[in-house]
């Protein structure tokens, strides 16, 4: 049983990143209603790892003809949609065992309001006396959306730790709502109330999130659990596809490091974790900080062998040759490098700056490490052309590092998102504002995107066979006979060659059968011609 029960919905998409899943907002709430007596209870929906399949909605039917078959080879997108989670059932079932009379449910993501909103549902069929609230990105940019189902009774706009507390504590009372920061609620008229969006002004007052009540099982890499700390919130810098940065409605914030140790301590010690990923928007901008943090990590964890990482990508201007090596000393394995584009043009439209001198200065003091390096490339933004990512990709293949790419979507409360709704540019519908979907089709067609993704993987497969000391093959017909399906590299190296002598990008059935994938033959030849007189590296 418990006073509230907090929730992080299932998902129904191509793919899931585990590891990024944790639910760390949840965990943050729970630690302040905690803090104020209250018993507290999540219920983490994304925590059972087997999937199940679905069928494509309609809605996103487009993408049939890209996904779907069956592919053994290196250069592998999608097969199938999956349910990814606990049922609704099961969830509803666990809502009536737990007797909250509060439930909270995070709403972060546009492209999966709908299994928000399911939840709810679910929540509401089986406990029928509580009270639902949502928050997250979309319950704060959106609120409209979820409030429009009688199954949401409140939405906590911006960040919620102080604001569900108060909400919790004024439903006991029966008290009034509207001294709430940023709460929204359904007066007695039938009208909505929409509060700006809150934000905590102190965070060394915010007790340590309570990843206790989190089930860790499911993220545990190598043998050891995984978990996420974030130092700051909001950024400072303006890009224009961001929704947290210095024009929004959220404040750029630092925690004390003493906050953040103590937040890893209990998570190395008490949960036994050993693979930490820092989520901040930009964990590195303020060098000094972050120098100082990860000499505080050596000194406390270096015993621990902890593997630590920053996947939502560090500014390589930030960096520094005396950084990157304190980062392999605290345990840093990887450099998660943001490039965004090398196209002046398009980096004025997402207004970043150029950083092309700054990211291979970080890849030579990488290597000097013994780190592995990915440079992420935005692909698909408003104006950006299919020519211009190519020539980002030639630029990663001429570089030790892996190639990541990023397929645009406009997050709503962006600058981008406004733009492209004047362009009317948004999709149809808020289920294909996701990167699987190739939401925006501007100046990339959605077949030039799909295809960019997969010269993704033959960068990464060419990386690879060097890395490795196979060697990249020469330009070679297309083999007659079926291949051997269990052999991946021996399948990618025959359609490597082919694909160098007809620009045609192949997969294999699990029964050998070769078969051409749906790409865009131009943008294939654009780049094996550029691609062509230029020294591709591997990826260290």
């Amino acid at each position: 049983m418990a006073d509230i029960l907090l929730i992080q919905p299932p998902i129904r998409d191509f793919y899931l990143t585990a590891k990024r899943t944790i639910p760390y907002s949840l965990a943050s709430m729970a630690a302040g209603l905690r803090a104020q007596g209250f018993s507290v209870r999540i219920l983490d929906a994304l925590s059972r790892t087997k999937a199940r399949r679905q069928n494509i909605p309609p809605e996103l039917a487009y993408l049939a003809s890209y996904y779907g078959r069956s592919d053994r080879s290196p250069f592998a997108l999608f097969q199938y949609y999956q349910h990814f989670g606990y049922s609704f059932d099961y969830i509803g079932s666990e809502a009536a065992r737990s007797g909250a009379f509060l439930v909270g449910i995070s709403a972060s993501f546009t492209a999966y309001h709908d299994m928000a909103l399911a939840t709810a549902a679910a929540v509401k069929k089986h406990l029928p006396g509580c009270r639902v609230v949502m928050g997250g990105h979309h319950a704060t940019a959106l609120p409209h959306t979820l409030m429009a189902s009688m199954d949401v009774d409140f939405i906590i706009r911006g960040e919620g730790e102080i604001a569900i507390g108060q909400l919790a504590s004024a439903l006991i009372e029966k008290k009034g709502l509207d001294k709430i920061p940023g709460l929204c609620f359904r007066r007695t008229d039938g009208t909505v109330r929409i509060a700006q969006p809150t934000h905590v002004q102190e965070l060394a007052g915010l007790p340590r999130p309570a990843l206790d009540l989190v089930n860790l099982a499911p993220y545990r890499r190598k043998g050891r659990a995984g978990t996420v700390v974030i130092t700051s919130r909001g950024c400072p810098m303006r890009c224009s596809y961001c929704c947290v940065g210095r024009d929004s409605a959220q404040p750029y914030r630092r925690r004390e490091i003493s906050d953040v140790i103590d937040e890893i301590d209990f998570a190395v010690n008490e949960l036994e974790a050993g693979f930490i990923d820092f989520e901040d928007e930009n964990l590195s901008l303020e060098p000094g900080w972050f120098l100082e943090l990860l000499k505080r990590i050596r000194q406390r964890f270096g015993r621990h062998d902890l593997e630590l990482r920053a996947m939502n990508g560090l500014f390589p201007p930030s960096l520094t040759a005396e950084t990157v090596a304190a980062m392999k000393s605290a345990g840093f394995k990887k450099l998660n490098l943001s490039l965004g584009s090398t196209s002046r043009r398009q980096l004025d439209r997402f207004q970043r700056p150029q950083v092309i001198t700054a990211f291979d200065d970080c890849l030579n003091w990488a290597a000097a490490q013994g780190l592995e390096s990915v440079g992420y490339i935005i692909i698909g933004g408003p104006g950006q052309t299919a020519e211009s990512s190519v020539a980002d990709l030639v630029f990663l293949a001429r570089r030790r590092v892996l190639a990541g790419l990023s397929v645009f979507y406009p997050a709503p409360g962006s600058r981008d998102y406004r733009n492209c709704q004047k362009l009317g540019l948004l999709p149809s519908t808020f289920m294909a504002m996701r990167a699987s979907a190739f939401p925006v089709e501007h100046s990339t067609t959605r077949e030039q995107a799909a295809t960019l993704m997969r010269l993704g993987r033959v960068v990464n497969f060419m990386k690879h066979l060097i890395d490795t000391g196979a060697g990249i093959p020469n330009a070679s017909p297309l083999p007659a006979k079926a291949l051997d399906p269990s052999d991946r590299i021996t399948i990618g190296r025959r359609l490597l060659a082919a694909f160098f002598e007809d620009g045609i990008i192949r997969g294999v059935t699990s029964e050998g059968e070769i078969y051409p994938h749906h790409t865009c033959l131009q943008t294939t030849e654009m780049f094996i011609d550029k691609l062509r007189g230029s020294r591709t590296h591997g990826s260290c």
